[in-house]
């Protein structure tokens, strides 16, 4: 994505597909890929070129040749200014990957042996699973959102938002209520003994935490 990712001139439906899908798949991966993240450099803001280290010509045992680059040096480099600058919506990717690495330090997912994928639905493209106490709720659908959603959990109470793929700090669109709060209903669902309801808006990416209540001083 090279153009039209200047803040002083409007998005394309293109590079706002870009954005999301970007950011929906890093953290699903994070989410369900093990115990480890592993990030290339630069992919965390969606650095725009590729990296080619300076190489000649390199012919193999069997006589072929393998193409070099003249020894240059113009790939052999990352942009990193890009993902900093605050005029350019490479900028709200970077806070994105900030964003799941403080989830990850806060709630300690990654290494939670508790792990329940207890929706994968091919028609309306949501994946919902559980790691750790968190549940994260991802609609691919290019087109449809979700009111009132239906997710499976496995805790009772009410939860939270804690990281919305959507929030405009991460060059979304602002769809998702951070105030609100979610309350279970008892009864099995997907599979898991209690749901609750959530807006689920097109390629978008929500993460959703038990509210703990903190309990009073008591009067001595």
């Amino acid at each position: 994505m090279y153009d039209f990712m200047a803040l002083d001139r409007p998005s394309t439906p293109l590079i706002d597909r870009g954005i999301a899908l970007h950011k929906m798949i890093r953290l699903i991966t994070m989410g369900l890929g093990g115990e480890g993240y592993l990030n290339f450099m630069g992919n965390e803001f969606g650095h725009p070129e590729w990296i080619d280290f300076p190489r000649f010509d390199n012919r193999l045992p069997d006589g072929k040749v393998v193409p070099g680059n003249n020894n240059s040096f113009d790939k052999c480099r990352r942009r990193f200014d890009l993902g900093d600058a605050d005029y350019l919506r490479y900028r709200g990717m970077q806070e994105f990957d900030q964003g799941m690495q403080h989830l990850e330090e806060i709630y300690g997912f990654m290494t939670s042996e508790h792990q329940y994928i207890s929706r994968k639905n091919e028609g309306d493209r949501v994946i919902v699973f559980e790691r750790g106490d968190l549940v994260f709720v991802f609609n691919f659908h290019w087109n449809n959102s979700y009111s009132d959603y239906q997710i499976g959990c496995l805790k009772p109470g009410k939860y939270k938002v804690v990281l919305d793929s959507d929030d405009p700090l991460f060059e979304g669109f602002g769809r998702i209520d951070h105030n609100a709060e979610f309350f279970t209903s008892e009864g099995w669902y997907d599979n898991r003994p209690r749901s609750f309801l959530v807006y689920a808006p097109a390629r978008t990416a929500v993460v959703y935490a038990p509210i703990k209540d903190e309990l009073e001083p008591i009067d001595g």
